[in-house]
């Protein structure tokens, strides 16, 4: 029997989210129209700032997931590390040639992100004209939808061409191919139609319209209301955010940061609301494995079964999957301690097919 804080494999790619050496780091791309404050959001979700001559160029930044959990069970343990999930946000460089308002230059940039963040101007301000939130959406919308339906078309085209050289196609592939360009023709995204998109077949086409989109209404500092949504946006997930307040708390002090909330009415920092909403977005949880060694947060989706989780922290274990120790995270706060909610009963042992829970602390057992 190998312990179970074994060190993560080499980077690989399974699935819709990204890996780094086995840890699920989720990966959101910063989308929207000229204007419409997407450096703002950025900055102000990563606290990551550069002089403005560069911020026409493509940035990165990686944040730590919040979670109280993980800072009481760090408390508990005194590990020699404390792991907190990550997300890591893309802001693609800014268009050359953006003067009609089309962005499909940063579609390549973003292809690969696993949820795009659409900001929309919803504030004024000297010079720029009213703010046309809802036309904005449906905007972008229609050049994903635009995107998309050049790659399926270009595609067909291709397997077309095979077929008359005696090239034998998928006929799956061809079939889903012309669905999805059906759908992106009647101006629908493939977001509503996702079993045509993450198809197996298409699984390599990371078409723009089906991924999960996240709605940010950039407003003015004294204005935390939805704009009229309707239509389009009525299935997407939205939320307020009052950009320019949020860049400069990003900048201040802990202190000084929680007086601005308070001042201005706003539940929780930009970062924290977003990463929420984001996790939503894609059916994600976190589950913990903790020790003297390390108190580490995994970020997976929901129903993931237990087999499947403990291949998160190591091929190994799945490899070897005997049973899996489970402690809810609550469990554990009233028990007071692993000893005491073991004794409690609260501690229990469930199989490869478990459906592992928001907050459990997961102990793999397995042999290879």
């Amino acid at each position: 029997m190998r312990p179970n804080a074994l060190r993560p494999d080499s980077p690989r790619a399974d699935g819709d989210l990204q890996w780094e050496g086995k840890l699920r780091r989720m990966k959101l791309g910063i989308i929207g129209l000229p204007g419409s404050g997407k450096t703002t959001i950025f900055e102000a979700l990563t606290g990551n700032f550069q002089e403005s001559g560069r911020r026409g160029e493509t940035r990165i930044g990686t944040v730590q997931v919040p979670d109280q959990r993980v800072d009481t069970l760090s408390n508990i343990y005194s590990p020699k590390k404390t792991t907190y999930a990550q997300v890591e946000y893309l802001l693609p460089r800014r268009s050359k040639d953006n003067t009609d308002g089309k962005t499909q230059s940063t579609w390549t940039a973003v292809r690969d992100c696993d949820a795009l963040i659409h900001v929309v101007r919803n504030f004024s301000g000297y010079g720029l004209p009213d703010p046309t939130a809802r036309e904005d959406v449906i905007h972008v919308d229609e050049e994903l939808i635009l995107a998309d339906l050049i790659v399926a078309e270009k595609r067909l085209e291709r397997l077309t061409l095979d077929q008359k050289r005696g090239k034998i196609n998928n006929p799956d592939e061809t079939g889903l191919l012309t669905n999805c360009t059906e759908v992106l023709e009647n101006n629908v995204t493939l977001r509503q139609h996702p079993q045509l998109a993450f198809a197996p077949p298409l699984k390599g086409f990371a078409f723009m319209s089906a991924k999960p989109l996240l709605v940010l209404f950039n407003n003015d500092d004294e204005d935390d209301s939805l704009p009229n949504i309707q239509a389009r946006v009525e299935n997407k997930f939205h939320m307020v955010i009052r950009g320019k307040i949020e860049q400069e708390m990003a900048q201040m002090a802990t202190e000084e940061a929680e007086a601005f909330l308070t001042e201005f009415n706003i539940p929780a920092s930009a970062k924290d609301r977003v990463i929420k909403k984001s996790y939503d977005l894609l059916g994600l949880i976190s589950f913990f494995t903790v020790g003297e060694d390390e108190v580490r947060a995994w970020t997976i989706r929901k129903h993931t079964p237990a087999i499947d989780a403990a291949e998160v922290i190591h091929s190994d274990m799945k490899k070897g999957f005997i049973r899996g120790e489970v402690l809810a995270y609550d469990d554990l706060m009233t028990a007071g301690s692993y000893a005491a909610a073991r004794k409690q009963g609260t501690v229990r042992l469930e199989g490869k097919d478990y459906d592992v829970q928001d907050g459990d602390i997961l102990h793999v057992r397995f042999n290879v």
